[in-house]
């Protein structure tokens, strides 16, 4: 019986959408180096926070735009960590480890307990408990630290102000840090003056863009695009200033300014034009491949460029001169996805996963930034076999090393193979099955009479629900895009 498309939709949401938290891409963390300063630098602040306090999606790099060059600044906040799942998570001891002067304590949004209860979710106990239990480890390690309120959600009411829902978070940890005798930003306060005054069109000037449930294309009212972390950034580190006299000597005497990236994200967002020029082989392509599906659902904003190429490795897309014409298209975004074919004992085309992949990898990173464009990762989308009904997965060596260079590198990453194994291990061989594009010629196949089954590629269904995949995940970090991602109704999606 075939597998009801709403079902697959179903799945896939959950996987591209709730489950996925906005923020900064994953970051490699080394105990041995943790420590290790930037040169010339005095003083190391962290932050450790969700994800309103990362750099992609929060206040993190307006702040450290606003601290002077004599700041190792280093931003350990992870988009949907609460106080619970911070420590959980093992990034409460990755922050101790990296031993800094002075920690930027702030969670909350993800603390609160809604309807869904959520594993992250808190008491207002145990907020307050676990609050403290930062504060005195963070003393016991010689770390000073400051609690930070909550900045403000922009719920903006009928009268024109802001309505916050996290008052009771920031009562408590000022609670704590008077108890506790902890310096305190108070920006739950500052952000709702600095709201209130210049109001709600200015407030969704600074912010990313969500979907609603009809798919439309609505103001997030939690998170912040470049304009937004550059004017809540400089509103912690004044407020550093004066909670801790020591560290005013280090907050820039003027507001910082957008450097380039930050300037032409602003005009994506604002919906200027775009260009995304996609590479790789033929799971990519637009013939059998997710490629097809991403370009559909972008707006009349993007010009969407498929140069994925049948059959190429990470290796024969530079050997045979189809990087180079890549590149030569000037996009704005690179999204790289190789692997399958990197695997064939064909030396023209096999790469070693930790050898020769890895600096294939890294070299499109480097030739994509030396042009000034963003590149993506994308790691390698599943196969569809199984053997006694198990997902076989015989591209992990690959995936991992992707993942791997990107983190060192400090890329985004669309982890397309776990998001895909995970949607296939739900499913029979038969299910997977109705993703399948029309075999590839197989002729000790058709002297039997047989039709060889393509479990690599996809047909239509196929590349529609995995290019959505891969297009819903790529705005959770590259939050720009947002807008040029066309929404669906959630009523599509889960069927009610």
């Amino acid at each position: 019986m075939a597998i009801g498309w709403t079902k697959i939709l179903i799945a896939a949401w959950v996987m591209t959408g709730v489950a996925m938290a906005q923020g900064d891409p994953p970051r490699l963390f080394d105990a041995a180096t943790a420590a290790q300063r930037a040169p010339g630098t005095k003083v190391r602040i962290d932050l450790i926070g969700d994800s309103t306090q990362t750099n992609n999606a929060g206040y993190g790099r307006g702040f450290c735009a606003n601290v002077t060059a004599a700041v190792d600044c280093v931003n350990m906040a992870r988009g949907g960590a609460s106080t619970k799942t911070f420590r959980e998570q093992g990034l409460w001891q990755e922050s101790l480890e990296t031993k800094p002067d002075y920690m930027l304590i702030q969670f909350g949004h993800n603390d609160m307990e809604t309807p869904e209860h959520l594993p992250r979710q808190t008491t207002m106990a145990e907020y307050e408990a676990n609050l403290r239990r930062f504060v005195s480890e963070a003393r016991a390690a010689g770390i000073k630290p400051m609690l930070v309120t909550p900045l403000t959600r922009r719920y903006f009411g009928a009268d024109g102000k802001i309505h916050s829902d996290l008052t009771a978070y920031s009562e408590t940890m000022k609670k704590v840090a008077a108890q506790m005798k902890v310096p305190v930003i108070d920006l739950q306060r500052d952000s709702i003056a600095y709201l209130d005054r210049v109001g709600e069109k200015a407030g969704d000037e600074l912010a990313i863009t969500k979907k609603d449930k009809d798919g439309k294309t609505i103001f997030d009212k939690t998170h912040l695009n470049w304009q937004g972390s550059y004017v809540f950034g400089r509103i912690v580190a004044i407020d550093m200033g004066k909670a801790v006299p020591a560290l005013q000597q280090y907050v820039r005497p003027q507001a910082a300014i957008l450097p380039p990236a930050g300037v032409k994200a602003m005009q994506v967002i604002r919906g200027g034009p775009v260009k995304i020029v996609l590479v790789g082989d033929s799971t990519v392509n637009a013939e059998g491949g997710w490629g097809k599906g991403f370009c559909a659902i972008v707006t009349t904003n993007v010009t969407c460029v498929n140069e994925a190429l049948n059959g190429r490795s990470s290796k024969s897309f530079i050997d045979e001169g189809a990087w180079a014409k890549a590149l030569a298209d000037k996009g704005d975004y690179y999204l790289i996805q190789f692997g399958h074919n990197d695997q064939k004992k064909d030396p023209a085309r096999a790469t070693d996963p930790n050898t020769t992949y890895a600096a294939n990898i890294r070299r499109y990173i480097r030739d994509v930034r030396s042009i000034g464009a963003v590149p993506v990762i994308v790691t390698s989308l599943s196969r569809r076999n199984y053997k006694d009904g198990v997902l076989v997965q015989d591209l992990t060596a690959y995936v991992n090393a992707a993942k791997r260079v990107a983190e060192e590198e400090n890329v985004t990453v669309v982890d397309l193979n776990t998001m895909s194994v995970k949607l296939l291990e739900g499913m029979t061989q038969a299910q997977a099955d109705e993703f399948d594009a029309s075999g590839h010629p197989d002729a000790k196949a058709e002297s039997k009479g047989q039709t060889k089954l393509d479990r690599t590629h996809l047909n239509a269904k196929g590349q529609a629900l995995f290019g959505r995949m891969v297009a819903d995940n790529l705005v959770r970090t590259q939050v720009e895009l947002g807008p040029d991602i066309v929404g669906q109704p959630e009523a599509a999606v889960t069927g009610k």
